[in-house]
């Protein structure tokens, strides 16, 4: 297997366990959108925050009006027909039951059979049109939610990319669930207030009982809502670090087991996910004792009804039928003070998650792309007095045309000159001037930059699917996909599947060795045939052999007879790719030492150490 120069080795070697302790790896990207990691805590990044949870969840409410309406009101229907149901059955016995009247029976059979039907037909209705809204507001919010997370012009959070798929797919989903809980409370009022007149109809104190108990235990429970709400809060947070933490130790799972850090790991996972279990733990806890609590007051009310009409119906207050009609709204009312128990509860949750999501929806982008576009190409690269990490005064130009080798002898300066380059750099973050043709790059549209600039990143993602589609996004031309596989060696890697470019792909390419998916990464990057392409690396995990013929590949598509007007920087220290480029740039303690080409600076022992292994 080719190798990386001594200082990259280190280097790689002291990242990969850092990686899976959280930290950021390098900032440098393609045209993949890189997700900024600032440097201030997570409350520092959320003082900036201009929307709240509370403005989330009317939003949700808002855009999904027309179907929350129509399903509210149909859930208060079904509720209004259960209601009704024990009014029914009360009237039945003493109309048709007690008198012996057959004709009165049939009657009031038929009609509770009706209202058997109306409350199962709104409920069904009201369901489909909740849960559409439901799935609507929840698809977009998880639509807009990656549209942040992937903006080329790079989203600025403090979350790890665990926590972001975390806020993305279940935070997403409880702030959708809102528009379950408001039918739902619309229908708990509604049955609360029909009870209450009918019982008000039939004796005036048991209709008071549930008009004056029902706020009396709305208010004790209110107190329970703010308690809920943090160690919900609590609960999400320390989930999404730890779901961080196991897609962190996942994607470096290879590089730990090679330094033998599977332990380390291990450990430090057992101890997030252990404060996970403990916040999820602490948070059920509390929602079990407010449960509990609200169901043995609503249940005390309910009982105290009956047992206050079974009272009445011994003075002779009230009919046997009324008796029933009572009694079965008391059963019937536990329904609705449970839920009107459990709603500081669902909206607790919904708006802890509500205020997760505006972390990402209130993140400002790091870049601020200009207006200007690119006039004709061919278009070089020049880098005129740029620091940035261990980059000093750096100044390189690569004139339109040429292929241009980098050789850093840090990984620090490696990584920071794919940063450069990228154009994923803030202007705060960097100083000098990086232009692209006659144009600053910061000046581009970002259209314009992403058209006329491509960087491949050392470490780049295949997706689940297949090789097809993990190469070519829309159309492409056969032969050009052709030649990129050529190019890259990655001809075998398609032939020794039987499906060929159709054999699927798992997700990361795990199904596929290093090598295979260097190889695929690259020529998914040569097929772009951008007029200014950035290499890190892209030959580590292939022989000798394999890299020899990379190397001339590459060179042979893009700098050959029938090549168009291509530029090409590729920063590496792989003897085979150094020997292909018009020249050679020594990157040492962050500035630029010598420049020839590779035979030329060969004679040099400062350049043989960092290149020849």
């Amino acid at each position: 297997m080719s190798g990386l120069c001594r200082a990259e080795l280190d280097g790689y070697a002291a990242q990969e366990p850092s990686r899976a302790n959280g930290r950021r790896g390098h900032p440098g990207a393609g045209r993949q959108p890189i997700v900024a990691a600032e440097a201030g805590a997570q409350s520092a990044g959320n003082a900036e925050r201009t929307r709240t949870g509370a403005a989330i969840l009317w939003r949700t409410v808002t855009r999904n009006a027309r179907l929350l309406t129509s399903g509210s009101l149909l859930i208060c229907g079904h509720q209004l027909c259960e209601a009704m149901v024990p009014v029914l059955i009360g009237v039945l016995i003493d109309r048709a039951v007690k008198p012996g009247d057959a004709v009165q029976l049939l009657i009031w059979v038929g009609v509770l059979a009706v209202l058997f039907v109306a409350l199962t037909m709104c409920y069904r209705l009201g369901a489909r049109h909740l849960m559409r809204a439901i799935a609507t507001e929840g698809h977009q919010l998880r639509i807009d939610l990656a549209a942040r997370i992937l903006d080329p012009r790079r989203l600025r959070t403090s979350q790890r990319t665990g926590e972001l798929l975390s806020i993305a797919s279940t935070d997403a989903d409880n702030v959708s669930y809102l528009l379950d809980y408001i039918p739902r409370i619309a229908g708990a009022v509604t049955a609360v207030a029909v009870c209450a007149t009918v019982l008000l109809t039939i004796d005036i104190p048991l209709g008071l009982a549930v008009l004056l108990g029902t706020p009396l235990i709305l208010f004790v429970l209110h107190f329970g809502g703010p308690v809920i709400t943090r160690r919900v809060a609590e609960q999400q947070e320390a989930a999404g670090e730890a779901t961080a933490m196991s897609a962190d130790l996942i994607a470096g799972l290879r590089p730990l087991r090679g330094i033998g850090a599977e332990r380390a790991a291990s450990a430090r996972y057992r101890k997030v996910s252990r404060e996970a279990m403990t916040a999820s733990v602490r948070a059920a806890r509390t929602q079990g004792v407010y449960l509990g609590f609200s169901t043995s007051l609503s249940a005390l009310l309910a009982v105290g009804i009956a047992v206050l009409a079974g009272w009445f119906a011994l003075r002779g207050d009230i009919t046997v039928g009324q008796l029933i009609t009572v009694i079965g709204l008391a059963q019937f009312l536990l329904e609705p003070f449970g839920t009107m128990a459990e709603v500081p509860s669902w909206i607790a949750e919904a708006r802890a998650s509500a205020e997760r999501v505006g972390w990402i929806e209130d993140a400002r982008f790091a870049l601020s792309p200009g207006t200007a576009a690119l006039g004709p190409g061919p278009h070089g690269v020049v880098l005129d007095g740029v620091r940035h990490g261990s980059l000093q005064d750096i100044t390189l130009a690569v004139e339109a045309g040429q292929l241009v080798a980098v050789v850093a002898t840090r990984l620090s300066d490696a990584e920071a000159m794919i940063a450069v380059l990228s154009g994923q750099l803030a202007r705060a973050e960097y100083s000098g001037e990086i232009r692209l043709g006659d144009t600053r790059l910061e000046d581009l549209a970002l259209g314009e930059a992403r058209r006329a600039l491509l960087v491949e990143p050392h470490r780049a993602d295949l997706f689940t699917g297949s090789v097809r589609s993990n190469l070519t996004v829309g159309g492409f031309d056969p032969d050009a996909l052709t030649a990129a596989l050529h190019a890259s060696s990655a001809v075998d890697v398609i032939d020794v599947h039987h499906d060929g470019l159709d054999h699927s792909v798992t997700e990361r390419g795990s199904s596929l060795s290093g090598g295979q998916r260097q190889r695929l990464t690259l020529a998914r990057a040569l097929l772009q045939a951008a007029p200014v392409l950035v290499l890190h690396e892209p030959t580590t995990a292939v022989d000798a052999v394999t890299e020899s013929a990379v190397a001339q590949g590459i060179a042979e598509l893009r700098h050959g007879g029938n090549a168009g007007p291509f530029t090409t920087v590729i920063v590496t220290c792989s003897p085979a790719l150094l020997a292909i480029a018009d020249r050679v740039v020594l990157v040492d303690e962050g500035r630029v030492t010598v420049e020839g080409t590779h035979d030329e600076l060969l004679e040099r022992t400062e350049y043989r150490s960092a290149v020849l292994r």
